[in-house]
């Protein structure tokens, strides 16, 4: 067995049997409000499940019993078992609910950090009770304890709300790819406070959402897969640009990470050994840098299959030979026709280098 195999498995036993529990309770706490009179709930429910005070007469005042210290341990244990039975369904449930978009998974990785600190919460303040603490004025207090901590604890405050910008914005989701000051990665979480982003090599970064500035969303749009391609000097351009008009109907099929494209944008640079043109593609992010190496395997085929080699240093002993290839007005004209077409195809498709 996988070990992620062996990960579900265990969480969805521990699913059933948090599922199990809360239904026991449920009907226990249904019997009891049938026959609140009964041995079962008078022997058992009001002193183990929902301990009820009992008071005796000392002389002539009423005086409070204290439950046995095995009754408070039961007591805790199962009430502290149902919280994390609750906490476990809901989170459970908010995990199912994650698989159906990036934007669902941004909300329910949100939610699952307040549960899981919630029920965290809650089991402390009920074991302190548990202990004889007055968690009643604990809690009353809690807002002047806030107050303290908030001046403290500035920077924790400041991320959380950003998160809830963030969230609430919809400036990105999980599963998108996006730059943060320069850092490009998937979004694979975002917490209550901090995000995590992995990157092509495998390392996770971790941000505080106050921290998170200068965001670009790489995911909302089809990218553009930019190669630029060599070939000599000694080979007519008209020829080159015949040969992209002829095979790049066919390169869309051969590459599947292309939306649109490819598409011929023309000579962008003079080399000491080469002439440089430009192609471009649209894509799916995370399909970017796939698409750009096909794109260059593919050009490198187009040239080895017309004998045409890229120039590069070399020393040569005697005459060199030129090239025989011959360019007709026919394939001037088309290579014409073929710019101005893809001029047209590609005028709004642009990279940072033009």
């Amino acid at each position: 067995m996988s070990k992620i195999n062996k990960k579900n498995m265990w969480h969805w036993i521990w699913f059933g049997l948090a599922a199990a529990f809360i239904l026991a309770y449920i009907a226990l706490a249904i019997v009891k409000a049938a026959a609140p009179k009964s041995p079962f709930s008078t022997a058992f429910y009001d002193k183990v499940i929902w301990i009820v005070k009992e008071t005796k007469l000392e002389g002539e005042e009423l005086v409070e019993v204290a439950p046995a210290l095995w009754q408070i341990a039961v007591n805790s244990a199962v009430n502290v078992c149902l919280i994390l039975s609750i906490a476990k369904i809901l989170r459970s449930l908010f995990r199912i609910r994650a698989r159906k978009g990036d934007r669902a998974k941004t909300v329910v990785s949100l939610l699952d950090g307040f549960v899981k600190y919630g029920a965290a919460i809650a089991v402390i303040i009920y074991v302190l009770k548990a202990c004889g603490v007055n968690t009643e004025a604990l809690i009353a207090s809690v807002g002047i304890l806030t107050l303290i901590v908030g001046l403290g604890a500035q920077s924790l405050i400041a991320d959380i709300i950003a998160g809830m910008f963030i969230i609430f914005e919809n400036e990105f989701n999980t599963g998108e790819i996006i730059s943060i000051d320069g850092f490009r990665g998937e979004v694979i979480e975002i917490g209550i406070r901090t995000t995590k982003l992995l990157d092509a090599a495998g390392n996770i970064k971790i941000m505080n959402h106050s921290d998170i500035k200068n965001i670009v969303n790489l995911s909302r749009e089809p990218s553009l897969a930019v190669v630029d391609c060599d070939f000599p000097y000694d080979v007519p351009i008209e020829y080159i640009e015949k040969l992209f008009d002829e095979k790049f109907e066919s390169l869309k099929d051969k590459i599947p990470g292309i939306i649109a494209g490819p598409f011929y944008k023309g000579v962008t640079e003079y080399k000491d050994s080469n002439v440089t043109v430009k192609i471009v593609a649209t894509c799916k992010e995370e399909d970017r840098f796939q698409v750009q190496r096909d794109l260059l395997r593919a050009y490198r085929s187009i040239l080895t299959e017309k004998g045409i080699d890229i120039a590069y240093p070399h020393v040569v002993i005697g005459r060199d030979e030129k090239s025989d290839i011959k360019v007709t007005r026919k394939d001037v004209k088309a290579a014409n026709e073929f710019i101005e077409e893809q001029k047209e195809l590609a005028k709004d498709l642009e990279d940072e280098h033009n």
